[in-house]
């Protein structure tokens, strides 16, 4: 099946970067492309896209309040965030508007292509240095919430119950904010075998996508917040 893609952003050059990128992939279409987030309900009306990437800064209509008048004219978009910023304050807005996807313009092309495939397939995807500052902002408001009831942050116990120990260092690994690549580099395997230990871990686990993986093993106190 091809998944049809729209581009909204209001630099030219980075949308034919994108373009480019994403049509080495086969099933993938771009089918139209906007320059502002005004065109985006219009777009998804024409084009009726299967994933929505919206850069987070344009100078009319930015990514957020576009966002917001798309989710509101059709609730199933879903939208990817393109942007520079970090700051988990920009990805906590654009989820609670209705982003299910955060990616960081320093991504390379494989993450881009990995994230449009899951966010395609109903899955969520947040680039993973933009994950390992949602757990931290995470962990620091748990223990402030916690701080006059004599909170200890947990000890961690690996869950060798429920996850190989490879399983159990990739799932350490991806709660450090650390990419596929950055994964099989540090265990030293290929990004293949990294990608397969992903998806069981997503699967044993009973989540969607590795944000909640991450999310689920620090409230368990399966990993260590380091």
């Amino acid at each position: 099946m091809t998944t049809k893609i729209v581009i909204i952003d209001d630099h030219q050059l980075f949308r034919e970067g994108v373009k480019r990128i994403l049509e080495f992939e086969k099933t993938f279409t771009v089918v139209a492309e906007g320059e502002d987030g005004c065109d985006a309900v219009r777009l998804v009306e024409e084009y009726s896209p299967d994933v929505v990437l919206l850069d987070i800064n344009m100078k009319k209509t930015n990514g957020i309040e576009a966002t917001r008048q798309l989710i509101e004219a059709y609730p199933d978009s879903k939208v990817m965030i393109l942007s520079i910023h970090d700051d988990e304050a920009y990805v906590t807005h654009a989820l609670k508007t209705g982003a299910i996807g955060y990616m960081l313009k320093e991504m390379d092309s494989d993450e881009l292509i990995e994230a449009v495939k899951i966010v395609a397939e109903g899955g969520s995807y947040i680039h993973p240095k933009v994950t390992h500052k949602l757990v931290n902002e995470y962990r620091r408001l748990a223990n402030q919430q916690n701080r006059g009831s004599g909170y200890q942050q947990p000890e961690v116990h690996v869950p060798l119950h429920l996850l190989t120990s490879r399983e159990c260092e990739v799932l350490q690994l991806l709660s450090d904010g650390k990419s596929n690549r950055g994964i099989g580099e540090t265990l030293f395997i290929s990004e293949k075998t990294v990608k397969n230990h992903v998806s069981n871990i997503l699967q044993k686990m009973n989540v969607n996508d590795r944000t909640q993986a991450v999310v689920t093993a620090i409230k368990n106190g399966w990993v260590e917040v380091r």
